[in-house]
């Protein structure tokens, strides 16, 4: 029975061993005469003993206090409990420079546990009157009152940085506001303005922003970085980002409040105002990229690696493979196009399936971005693909450079027996119409017939008319063959359907304010209809190309601007600020109107 105590009370000991912790909970930063608190904490109230050594470079006010916190919950009927002790101290910063504190070190249960190291930068004393205070990691830190006033233009002031002020068309640029104060803020507000000439992204910052020390022109300021953009200028020249108001709230002394009044609950020492406070403007020299561009540029600026791969790389006739290309890298990664990909004739291609696993970094857009390509083989055969170039402007180095994949190998074995009336292998349809249908051998049966229907001019009618029934089917069998066999008349021929198809299901992504799939639906119907009606390859599909066709085609230069534009406007409307609802609707009425215009002026 003692044996098995003593076993059991072995294993609490060693549960408890794996679990006692100590922490320490100070401010990162404070100023030569503030007061700060610097706390121990232990997650068990079962402490025998607790030893810490000298503060150095502060002085110990108050120390140590101690306070237990006891914490139980029941979840499903089940009981749990837990407890810590901390152990406070009231410390005053004496010399500036960085210190580290004390480690310390508690006993429980005949073992000892020991806190982590960390240090706290203590700057020199604020020259000017603060008549604020800050808060600190440990609650609020009150600043000595001063002398000299400070304006009120010094106590709080936002300013406005770029990365960079010197750069390419399409280079990405970090814009930064950094706020710098003296005083208590309670509230701030400012929103971007439409920026003329460039595409801009916020940098989403997902931890909670805190005001740090920073010691400029004698006075400790609690800075932060209030917001952050990656910018993309779209043209070249000087551009302008205009300046920036924000609305704050600060908390400040109410001279005329008696202190008597505020101790039997009359008022407060402190009221709010309302201030107003302007970022500066800054203005970004913009070089056009080089000429000539080359001609495989499909508009990426920024530092970039391309992989690929085809699987499978042994298929039959009209399955589908896989062709996937990897763009990794950073920079204007969600402003470029697809790769153009060259296959061997009679394989089809679909417009890939774009994978962005991307996010704005100072740089940036960062990461990698995926593009599935779905091609079909249509006959058999041993093929190469040739490899995929990806031309990119890189403007640290100021030249353009082209990536390449390798070479992909593709064998495709033939479907046999297949069934005519499918639109299946390509050499089959070219002889279609010659081929030769089986004669059925062996004796026919003659018959003896009394009725005189025979050689009757009904009979002569009857054959009369099945000859021209069959020989309008079988005409009509020929020129449903000779239609399907051929695909260009079948892409014109589904064009405007499918268009139509795409805008409705843009409408309904419209209702549901799915802005990307929404965008996504629209250009297919944009450059799917050109693609059918111009009966263009999906790898040759771009603007000049179309734009081109279709002046080729006699339509009106000024109808081939405005569908041009629209397209344009589709592709930059997901990335643009503003209201998303208002973009889509406006986009979704444009393409609307386009396609319509546009399908009454081709001429077939």
């Amino acid at each position: 029975m003692y044996r098995y105590l003593i076993i059991l009370l072995s294993l609490v000991s060693l549960c408890v061993r794996g679990q006692v912790t100590v922490r320490l909970q100070a401010p990162a930063q404070t100023e030569v005469g503030n007061q700060i608190r610097v706390s121990y904490v232990v997650n068990t109230s079962d402490v025998d003993d607790f030893k810490v050594d000298k503060f150095q470079g502060f002085d110990e006010l108050y120390g140590p206090s101690t306070s237990k916190q006891s914490n139980f919950q029941m979840v499903n009927g089940k009981t749990t409990s837990s407890s810590s002790l901390t152990f406070t101290y009231v410390l005053m910063a004496t010399e500036e420079g960085t210190f580290k504190l004390p480690v310390a070190s508690v006993r429980v249960g005949g073992n000892t546990y020991r806190s982590k190291a960390q240090s706290i930068e203590v700057l020199p004393a604020s020259s000017q009157n603060t008549q604020g205070s800050q808060q600190g990691q440990q609650g609020r830190i009150h600043q000595p009152q001063q002398q000299s006033p400070v304006k009120a233009s010094e106590e709080l002031y936002i300013t406005a940085t770029a990365s960079k002020t010197q750069i390419y068309e399409q280079e990405a640029v970090l814009l930064t506001y950094k706020l710098y104060t003296l005083v208590n803020i309670q509230q701030l507000a400012g929103e971007m303005p439409q920026l003329d000439g460039f595409h801009v992204q916020e940098i989403d910052s997902k931890a909670q922003m805190s005001l740090k020390y920073e010691r400029v022109n004698g006075r400790n300021y609690g800075t932060t970085v209030w917001r952050q953009y990656v910018i993309f200028p779209q043209r070249s020249g000087k551009l302008t980002i205009p300046s920036i108001s924000f609305e704050a709230q600060v908390e400040v002394h109410n001279a005329s409040m008696d202190p008597f009044d505020v101790f039997f609950g009359g008022g407060s020492l402190t009221q709010l105002v309302k201030r107003t406070i302007k970022a500066p403007a800054l203005e970004i020299d913009v070089k056009p990229l080089p000429q000539p561009k080359p001609a495989n540029f499909n508009g990426a600026v920024g530092d970039y690696t391309l992989s690929g791969s085809l699987t499978p790389s042994d298929i039959k006739a009209n399955d589908a493979a896989t062709l996937r290309l990897v763009v990794s890298g950073y920079g204007n990664m969600k402003l470029m196009k697809a790769p153009k990909v060259d296959l061997p004739k009679d394989f089809e291609v679909y417009d890939p399936k774009v994978d962005d696993k991307t996010s704005y970094t100072a740089q940036g857009a960062k990461g990698n971005v995926v593009y599935d390509y779905i091609i079909v083989p249509r006959h058999g055969g041993d093929f190469a693909v040739q490899p995929v170039e990806f031309c990119y402007f890189d403007p640290q180095k100021g030249d353009y450079k082209t990536l390449h994949t390798d070479s992909f190998h593709v064998h495709v074995q033939k479907v046999q027996g297949v069934s005519s009336h499918a639109v299946v292998d390509r050499e089959d349809l070219q002889v279609l119409d010659s081929d030769i249908h089986f004669i059925k051998m062996g004796k026919a049966g003659i018959r003896q017939s009394n009725s005189h229907f025979w050689g009757s001019m009904q009979c002569v009618v009857s054959y009369v008319t099945i000859f021209l029934i069959f020989s309008v089917l079988t005409l009509a069998f020929r020129r449903y063959a000779k239609q399907n066999a051929n695909l260009a008349f079948q892409r014109n021929k589904k064009a405007s359907k499918e268009a139509a198809r795409r805008l409705k299901n843009a409408a309904r992504l419209l209702k549901a304010g799915e802005a990307g799939p929404f965008y996504d639906e629209v250009s297919r119907a944009l450059l799917g209809y050109a693609g059918d009606k111009l009966n263009l390859h999906m790898a040759d599909l771009t603007r000049e190309n179309v734009k081109q066709a279709l002046t080729e085609r006699g339509v009106d230069g000024e109808l081939v601007d405005c569908y041009i534009n629209v397209v344009n406007e589709c592709e930059f409307a997901r990335y643009a600020p503003g209201d998303p609802v208002a973009n889509m609707e406006k986009i979704y009425k444009e393409a609307s109107d386009a396609l319509n215009r546009l399908n009454g002026a081709i001429k077939k």
